[in-house]
């Protein structure tokens, strides 16, 4: 049974493997799809990813889009949120639903003022102490994509089976 993906996590312009590996691997152990927005610093060929022994990268099947216009074309009613460190709120002050878009930019540049300030309520930070000017991208993302499980789960959409591992509401499908 296949299920509606918990997040959609969206990387702006990535430009460290490993980072979007370690989220790629975060997604598919959270239910989350992942968005890569061109371009990218790095080959996601399947002899690339074969190399690098990202085996679960056909599980998580992530989707490409040639620009930010191409992405936002896409999903033009997308729910978003733009995780940065401009923001004054913090992530756990948005009420994240199920299928919300989480934005996160590239490693070196964050994301360009265009997009992180169109639309200033939709703005998201993790707090940090003021002398630390970012997180590590993959600790973001997984910092942010718990917060939002916390939330389902506390809502009852998702569910904590016995084993301790994530289900869905058994009336979902």
């Amino acid at each position: 049974m296949t299920h509606a993906p918990t997040f959609h996590v969206v990387l702006h312009q990535p430009e460290i493997p490993n980072n979007t590996g370690n989220i790629g691997r975060t997604c598919v152990a959270t239910g989350a799809a992942l968005h890569l927005i061109h371009p990218l610093a790095f080959d996601t060929s399947v002899k690339a990813l074969r190399r690098a022994g990202l085996d679960y990268w056909p599980r998580l099947a992530p989707t490409e889009h040639d620009s930010w216009g191409a992405y936002t074309r896409a999903w033009p009613d997308a729910r978003r949120w733009v995780l940065t460190t401009h923001a004054k709120r913090p992530v756990w002050d948005a009420d994240l639903r199920r299928g919300d878009h989480l934005i996160f930019g590239s490693e070196t540049r964050g994301l360009p003022e265009t997009i992180r300030d169109a639309d200033p309520a939709a703005r998201l930070a993790l707090p940090m102490i003021p002398e630390e000017r970012s997180l590590n991208l993959a600790t973001g993302v997984c910092a942010t994509l718990y917060e939002g499980l916390r939330q389902l789960v506390a809502r009852d959409e998702v569910r904590i089976t016995p084993d301790g591992r994530l289900g869905t509401r058994i009336d979902q499908t």
